[in-house]
């Protein structure tokens, strides 16, 4: 089995880890263009942990420009198997407050300006996003948050919304009370379906920082409340973070979820008709399977 290798993509409030050693940043070329930033490599326990700041150090990358498939085919060249999402986001929930951890399950895409597949015209692929998260590394997640002395909630619906504007009043109603969403943010899609794509377990950890605006005693998402709650939200996350290691086998074992074997039967395109260039710029991404389907 080969050992397994975690990815960490820290969000709003977490661009740095600490802990890790023998740490050095990397610098990742991709064919999709620049990474969000370097990647922070050591080893933390006999984990390897590969760390990347979503927006970049000094939050320079809104969540429309951010580059989701060169972060996520640079977390695959360097040889993670397993990637944990951290992000802010709003609750639609009385009973999770700022400051809570929700261990998601199900994400809702209401995004529409941002490039949402490695896969085009020249080499076409359809994988399975029923279930966007890895069950087993939720469960991992939702341990290491409690080890953490954090409040989790196991489990809960994210709606990815564009932004960079916060949500109507109209449009917070309707994801609470008739769509049943209980968190929103705006980063957590493409890059779930991304992760899918390339082979990657993945969860996503979602920090509570404020109500949204549909409770009436919070009518309005202010970034100074949101910015006084990140910072505790961070060190959260970085005492989760700390505690993975002891929960992670090293080696990686297939997924029971076929999260690793996502790609087996998804690509469509005969190999006689696929795109060469296409093709080259998914050697990292999809090389696997189409390296089997090319002999």
């Amino acid at each position: 089995m080969a050992p397994r290798k975690l990815g960490v993509i820290g969000g709003s409030g977490l661009y740095a880890v600490d802990g890790l050693q023998d740490a050095n940043w990397q610098s990742v070329d991709t064919p999709w263009g620049a990474p969000s930033d370097q990647f922070y490599c050591g080893t933390l326990g006999a984990i390897e942990i590969v760390f990347l700041p979503r927006h970049g150090r000094g939050h320079v990358h809104g969540p429309s420009d951010i580059p989701y498939r060169a972060n996520i085919d640079a977390l695959k060249r360097l040889g993670v198997t397993d990637v944990i999402s951290v992000s802010a986001c709003g609750s639609f929930r009385e009973e999770m407050t700022p400051g809570d951890f929700v261990i998601l399950d199900q994400i809702i895409d209401r995004t529409t300006a941002r490039d949402k597949s490695f896969f085009s015209a020249g080499c076409v692929a359809h994988v399975s996003m029923a279930h966007p998260v890895c069950a087993d590394l939720r469960g991992i997640c939702a341990r290491a948050a409690r080890a953490a002395d954090v409040t989790v909630h196991d489990g809960g619906t994210y709606l990815a919304m564009e932004g960079p504007q916060f949500s109507t009043l109209a449009e917070s109603n309707l994801y609470r009370d008739h769509w049943g969403c209980d968190v929103i943010g705006m980063t957590n899609m493409p890059e779930a379906k991304l992760a899918r794509e390339a082979e990657l377990c993945y969860a996503s950890v979602a920090m509570v920082t404020d109500y949204d605006c549909w409770h009436p005693a919070h009518d309005a998402v202010k970034v100074s409340d949101i910015l006084r709650v990140l910072s505790g939200n961070a060190d959260a996350a970085r005492a989760m973070i700390r505690a993975l290691p002891d929960l992670l086998v090293p080696d990686r074992a297939p997924c029971p979820h076929g999260c690793d074997t996502a790609l087996q039967h998804a690509v469509i395109t005969a190999p006689g008709a696929r795109d060469p260039r296409l093709v080259k710029k998914l050697d990292a991404v999809a090389g696997r399977v189409l390296s089997d389907q090319d002999e």
